[in-house]
């Protein structure tokens, strides 16, 4: 078929099977606005994002929200609802082949047939910095509109350029009262549901194992009532031994948006902070087993690596952020052998807050004083007017001098004698204490 005909075919928006042998979660998934629920913020009557979809005038975008939240489902409501050239791919599986592939499709329809093209890319953030440059170009100049779904941070995950090129809409969990709503909706409209009895006693707990993903909480609700032998009277009654065996697990505390996520976290950084391996390591692997982005851990051994031990062992630091870049790179599960390597390598470290005490100081004064005067020897002098001034005149050349130091002003007048750095007498710091205290003596640490 010609590829400028304006018959030529579009890409559906699923491939998805659509009967009974479908699962559960995509045989209910809504098609219109007033069937999606949840994201009441973007999808209410008169919000940004309903009105931008109902009137067909979308900009580049990003849809960030957790598992389940409705992300697809909205991508495909808008390609029901658009006149606009309707391209899907999914970032696991498609390359920079596709996305050119897509874009020359993108570029023939502006050129030929004055028609828009939208392109839905689902888990964009596995997308590489070299795949989501190849789209920056077509964003730019309005060839394509991008609609990326991501359960990452845009700002980790999404090159700067394409971000700030894209709205971002940030989609909130489902809450308990939405999801037993949906719950609702699955047995009552269901074309293999609504032809049977079902009763569901434990559905706080099917939302808990779910952990608030709607799609798999339908997933696994259909593989529940699989489960369950019919009473004498044809009900299935899906009870928590149906559920358990469904998701095959138990429930596990841990709620990544709510308190133990905080008060997990916070055993793990203080354990580490208390030098104790073991206690790290399990709270790492509670925290593993209930489904936490293994970025987010690392992330936080980056911040403690600065803030618990600073110098007293500098390699802790470049461990902390060497790690990752290996979780990034290799993902679980096999992350979790180089977030242990690197937990228990800080928790074994020789501590000190020196550095952060340090910052913070600096910080206090920044903010409660009075701008103070760059000293007049320490100035640039770049033009005849500011030498004549006496900018930069007296300055002492560090590497002039024995050892290349020289004692000389650096702070302001009225903070000359400050001391913000204090090194404690322990790992590194110690030699970094003993060296400071033998250059400045005038100013003992």
């Amino acid at each position: 078929m010609d590829l400028f005909s304006p018959t030529a075919p579009r890409i559906p928006p699923s491939t998805q099977p659509s009967g009974t042998e479908a699962p559960l979660a995509e045989r209910v998934r809504p098609h219109t606005l007033d069937e999606f629920v949840g994201q009441e913020h973007l999808l209410g009557q008169g919000k940004p994002l309903r009105v931008l979809i109902e009137t067909d005038q979308l900009p580049s975008m990003i849809f960030w929200g957790p598992p389940g939240s409705g992300k697809t489902t909205l991508a495909r409501i808008v390609a029901k609802h658009t006149k606009a050239d309707f391209f899907q791919l999914n970032a696991v599986s498609s390359g920079v082949k596709d996305v050119r592939e897509v874009i020359e499709r993108a570029e023939a329809n502006r050129k030929h047939l004055r028609k828009r093209t939208i392109l839905f890319i689902d888990e964009i953030h596995r997308f590489n910095k070299a795949q989501q440059d190849a789209l920056l170009h077509s964003v730019e100049d309005g060839v394509i509109t991008l609609i990326g779904a991501t359960t990452e941070n845009p700002s980790f995950e999404v090159i700067s350029p394409l971000l700030s090129r894209s709205r971002l809409y940030v989609l909130e969990p489902l809450s308990t009262t939405q999801l037993n709503s949906i719950i609702d909706h699955a047995l009552h409209t269901d074309t293999v549901l609504a032809k049977q009895s079902i009763v569901v006693n434990e559905r706080e707990y099917l939302i808990m194992l779910s952990g608030g993903d709607a799609r798999m909480m339908l997933n696994g609700l259909e593989t529940a009532i699989s489960l369950c032998k019919p009473t004498a009277e044809g009900k299935r009654i899906v009870g928590k031994k149906q559920i358990e065996e469904a998701f095959q697990r138990k429930y596990v505390k841990y709620d990544k948006g709510g308190e133990e996520h905080y008060n997990q976290i916070s055993a793990f950084i203080k354990s580490i902070r208390g030098s104790d391996p073991d206690a790290a390591v399990y709270w790492m692997a509670r925290m593993l087993d209930g489904g936490e982005d293994p970025k987010f851990i690392a992330r936080r051994m980056i911040v403690l690596a600065s803030e618990d031990i600073g110098n007293a062992d500098p390699n802790a630091l470049t461990l902390a952020t060497s790690c990752f870049t290996a979780v990034d790179y290799i993902g679980m599960p096999e992350a979790r052998i180089v977030l242990s390597q690197t937990a228990t390598y800080l928790a074994s470290c020789p501590k000190s807050n020196a550095s952060y005490a340090a910052i913070d100081q600096a910080m206090s004064d920044v903010r409660n004083m009075p701008d103070e005067p760059v000293p007049l020897h320490l100035r640039n002098a770049p033009t005849k007017l500011m030498k004549n001034l006496g900018y930069g005149e007296e300055y002492k050349y560090s590497h002039s001098y024995d050892q290349h130091f020289v004692e000389q002003q650096y702070l302001p007048d009225n903070l000359k004698t400050k001391i913000y750095y204090r090194p404690v007498d322990i790992g590194e710091e110690k030699s970094i204490r003993e060296r400071l205290n033998r250059w400045w003596k005038s100013k003992k640490r």
